[in-house]
């Protein structure tokens, strides 16, 4: 039996791992034999990503600590983990249902992007978003495109001045 020292160590210890993630991922590890959880593992750890194994009872108490309080009581049942990053909030799902392709474990039961609550069911949805890379370089070319467009456009004009003008020239040396 764990000591209610014990709950408050473990529970000060997912406090402070909760606290600078952009991504929470809080899966479903039932039926995971120790190979499965030996990949899993070793595929969150490659992407650099925190993997964390408690109690139902202590990550409610962690989230609610943090201010998570979106996640319902429906989605914190059986066995638990929490898949954790703190840079880009998708790579977990793109982690997560790789291996779960091939075995469909584990399971996702809830995430949490910056704030927004997602259900399990909604892994394909999140494993589906650009990465936050991806999203900059998008917003970044969107906003060069204009200037690239201004610049085609002088460039147009230009090029149509100059056919203008050679057209005239030849016209003049014809005349």
């Amino acid at each position: 039996m764990i000591t209610k020292q014990t709950k408050v160590q473990l529970v000060a210890e997912l406090v402070e791992i909760l606290k600078g993630a952009t991504g929470i991922y809080v899966v479903d590890f039932t039926t995971m034999t120790v190979a499965e959880t030996n990949a899993f593992r070793a595929a969150v750890r490659e992407k650099g990503l925190t993997y964390k194994v408690a109690k139902n009872t202590l990550m409610k108490r962690a989230f609610a600590e943090v201010g998570i309080n979106n996640i319902p009581d429906a989605n914190m049942f059986g066995q638990s983990g929490l898949v954790l990053c703190y840079d880009d909030p998708t790579v977990p799902a793109k982690v997560i249902k790789q291996i779960s392709e091939k075995s469909n474990k584990p399971r996702l039961k809830a995430a949490v992007l910056d704030g927004q609550f997602f259900d399990g069911a909604e892994l394909q949805t999140l494993a589906q978003l650009p990465s936050k890379t991806d999203m900059i370089a998008g917003i970044i070319g969107s906003i060069a495109a204009p200037a690239s467009g201004i610049v085609g456009a002088i460039n147009a004009v230009m090029r149509d001045l100059a056919s203008v003008i050679e057209e005239a020239a030849k016209k003049n040396s014809a005349a």
